[in-house]
């Protein structure tokens, strides 16, 4: 395995493949890992540390695959000034969205010029694509999706038009090539695909307008190969397991349909490489931990972990090596380290963190730095720094941002 950095500088590059393998990067140019993989193996390079140049982000390309008959030579690490940066939190109780700009160098949240923007009713969660260019708003209140245009350097949110869904939208998922999206309606008890337009990015129903999911299905993922999609059935206590054709990306359920969960299963995440899931039961106070069988996307059990009270969402940091829950019973963030070699997760040397009053979503920096908690009952945002060696969690400087609304119940960040 092999490829090349450019703009690097200083030292405290450290990449990684498929969670392991580390390699520290202390000069432009190629790199080559230690490790020789076989043909047919797959690969995910990711950066398990940037450098200590806090101007310069490093990110991959070309970083996931398989390997076909010679070394793969085509990852590239671009270290460069960060983007402009953006985040969107909704607000179910007063049908709004709330607009943050993103510190690139500190992870700090900051408010927009223009602080506020309508949506549709009850705005349950919100999905920004692959690309960075659209977001999307799941309203369960009138059963559409409201999808906008995200400004490149100002991330002011453009309205597109408004799509209708099943009863009750509550997330959505987008395939990493940025072509489909799938929204499960908790109350229909199905699942919504998409087509993506790439240049507006307005979706349009698939041909099969919607498969049939378990009994509220309230959350749902992408495999990060983008060939499987994964629900948790709150209702029923399992998750559907779906193939996406590459082409049309239509749904089929896989060989073995669905797996057991545990009590009120209600949110899921896979780790970087795909080779493990995790839902969220907050009802059973614990996260299932699932290996995924790479060629057929089958899920099989392989352990419980107790969290805080009443759970209800997961992140899983960009290199693989930690999760976050959110517990809302007890106002409070469990951290766990991920064993690259099984995916079993075992609490860190400090287990929780405080949040504000009732967290129920999370999400990670796309760099793998920082961490946002929104706070329904409080109305505001926990922002925390994560340590990239321990994946120890810090609140920042100014731990917490008004969400300018009422019920904060989900936020996304742009890529």
């Amino acid at each position: 395995m092999s490829g090349t950095v450019k703009g690097l500088l200083g030292t405290g590059l450290v990449l990684q493949n498929n969670a392991g393998d580390d390699l520290p990067i202390s000069v432009n140019g190629s790199f080559s890992f230690a490790t020789e993989l076989a043909s047919g193996s797959g690969y995910a390079v990711t950066v398990k540390s940037q450098s200590r140049i806090l101007t310069r982000v490093c990110t991959v390309s070309h970083g996931t695959g398989t390997v076909a008959n010679a070394a793969v030579a085509d990852v590239s690490v671009i270290c460069a000034a960060p983007a402009a940066r953006f985040a969107y939190a909704t607000n179910s109780g007063s049908d709004n969205l709330f607009p943050y700009t993103v510190d690139a160098s500190t992870g700090a949240l900051g408010s927009m010029a223009a602080p506020m923007l309508g949506t549709g009713r009850n705005p349950l969660s919100v999905t920004v694509d692959p690309t960075g260019r659209f977001a999307y708003v799941m309203n369960g209140g009138d059963s559409t999706v409201s999808a906008y245009s995200i400004g490149a350097s100002s991330g002011v949110l453009t309205p597109l038009a408004t799509v209708a869904t099943g009863a009750m939208p509550i997330s959505m998922a987008v395939d990493p090539t940025g072509r489909f999206a799938y929204v499960a309606n908790t109350g229909a008890n199905i699942v919504s695909p998409y087509t993506i337009d790439a240049s507006t990015g307005a979706l349009s129903p698939m041909a099969v307008s919607s498969v049939t999911a378990g009994s509220s299905p309230y959350a749902i993922t992408v495999a990060p190969t983008g060939r499987f999609v994964y629900v948790a059935n709150m209702g029923d206590n399992t998750v559907s397991a779906y193939s996406i054709d590459a082409s049309s990306g239509a749904l089929s359920p896989l060989a073995v349909p669905t797996v057991a969960g545990g009590g009120g299963p209600c949110a899921i995440a896979l780790d970087p490489m795909g080779r493990f899931a995790y839902v969220v039961n907050t009802n059973g106070n614990t996260v299932s931990a699932y290996s995924v069988d790479a060629s057929s996307g089958i899920l099989t059990p392989i352990a419980t972990i107790a969290t805080g009270r009443s759970p209800r969402s997961i992140a899983v940091d960009t290199t693989g090596r930690f999760a976050y829950v959110v517990n809302a019973g007890d106002d409070s963030v469990s951290a766990y380290n991920i064993d690259s070699g099984t995916g079993v997760l075992t609490p860190m040397a400090v287990p929780t963190v405080l949040a504000r009053a009732y967290p129920i979503a999370i999400a990670t920096d796309p760099t793998g730095r920082f961490a946002y908690v929104t706070n329904y009952i409080s109305k505001d945002v926990s922002a925390y720094t994560i340590d990239a060696s321990t994946g120890a969690l810090a609140p920042m400087t100014v731990p917490t941002v008004a969400t300018g609304g009422i019920g904060a119940s989900s936020l996304a960040l742009s890529r």
